[in-house]
């Protein structure tokens, strides 16, 4: 079976209850702002550890200071966190018995399917176990983007005046293959294949 809604309120509505009694959670996003997260101050807190909360984020989200110390305070509380380089859709299923699949951000209320359908459902849950065998704990992932957090917001000036590199190198106090691996690497967390890309994405997530 499923059901589309539109917008958040009318989805939070419907899938309250099934969100305060699922024993096992797995969501899979690109960032925090999701539907569960934007109705977080409406949602149980506390200790994650009486149930089973799997989460698994794009590497872009490491890239803001804020959000990083969130999903550590997330892991604190008893949640597993990994991050992935693949693309991610968001993705939320509970109990494996439910799944939410969030539709594109256009203009107008975001549409929702929410399935029970037990054999789409297992299809979701196979893939996000796959995806969840192939991402990296959160730890590691963020000990592997500790530097180049910091140098994101200067590199992404940088780059978003036109200077060139070597110029940006030396602003920076690198040297210029150092500037351009930096770069390279800001590139591969926003999941970026240019440059211009890059920024857009960084705008998109407010690193801008």
């Amino acid at each position: 079976m499923s059901t589309v809604v539109r917008g958040e309120e009318e989805l939070f509505a419907r899938t309250a209850h099934l969100f305060e009694s699922a024993a096992e959670v797995a969501c899979a996003a690109a960032d925090l702002s999701t539907f569960a997260a934007s109705h977080r101050s409406r949602q149980p807190t506390g200790d994650y550890r009486a149930k089973r909360v799997r989460k698994i984020y794009r590497p872009a989200v490491l890239l803001d200071r804020a959000a990083a110390g969130h999903l550590g305070e997330l892991v604190r509380l008893g949640a597993e966190v990994r991050i992935s380089a693949d693309e991610i859709n968001e993705t939320i299923i509970l109990d494996r018995r439910v799944v939410i699949l969030a539709g594109d951000r256009t203009a107008g209320p975001r549409g929702y399917s929410v399935l029970t359908g037990e054999e789409t459902v297992q299809g979701v849950v196979s893939l996000f176990e796959a995806a969840w065998r192939g991402a990296t704990e959160l730890a590691v992932y963020d000990a592997s983007v500790a530097e180049i957090r910091t140098l994101a917001p200067r590199i992404l000036d940088m780059l978003a005046s036109g200077c060139k590199d070597e110029t940006a190198a030396r602003s920076l106090g690198l040297g210029l293959r150092t500037y351009r691996r930096r770069v390279a690497e800001l590139m591969t967390a926003l999941g970026a294949t240019s440059r211009f890309q890059a920024g857009v994405r960084a705008g998109e997530l407010g690193l801008l």
